[in-house]
């Protein structure tokens, strides 16, 4: 049996009418703003760092990763599609879809409803790269949420989400 964690829980002031619990980091203080922000760099690190070691081994980069994510995440996705999910414009994008494609790693098609538009896809060697990176982030990933447990999961997940949707309104 598993032992989790007992996750402590702080009763912010300006919430004491309601269930909302906060951290009660200040992020007011500069010490308290590097301490947040190095753990989230070195977790970051280290949630990169098997696949950046994989991928260089084929003069690949993180770029290249990210491009792979969004196309096992949703194949047959169009370069639009792609550009919209990476936030890049087509020029940046040009040169490391080019190299996967070179590479054999990744398909570019015609879409049968408009001969404009290229999809992609996976080639099997592709698709076998990306699960590999996937499977290392997945491994990372498991380790830290048994060490953690589900409130904390969960938290982090909101963190994310948040930062995400803070992301796509500017």
């Amino acid at each position: 049996m598993q032992r989790r964690k007992k996750q402590v829980k702080l009763l912010d002031r300006n919430y004491a009418q309601t269930d909302r619990y906060v951290n009660m980091h200040d992020l007011k203080k500069s010490g308290v703003q590097r301490q947040i922000m190095e753990r989230f760099f070195l977790g970051y690190q280290a949630f990169t760092a098997k696949p950046d070691e994989m991928l260089a081994r084929r003069g690949l980069s993180r770029v290249h990763h990210r491009i792979l994510f969004f196309i096992a995440s949703y194949p047959d996705l169009s370069i639009k599609q792609l550009l919209g999910y990476l936030g890049v414009s087509k020029q940046a994008l040009n040169i490391p879809l080019r190299q996967l494609i070179e590479m054999g790693l990744v398909e570019s098609l015609t879409a049968e409803d408009d001969k404009r538009k290229r999809m992609l896809r996976f080639s099997t060697e592709g698709a076998k790269l990306e699960q590999a990176l996937r499977r290392e982030q997945v491994r990372l990933l498991e380790r830290a949420f048994n060490e953690t447990g589900e409130d904390a999961v969960t938290g982090w997940l909101a963190v994310n989400q948040a930062l995400a949707g803070s992301a796509n309104r500017h």
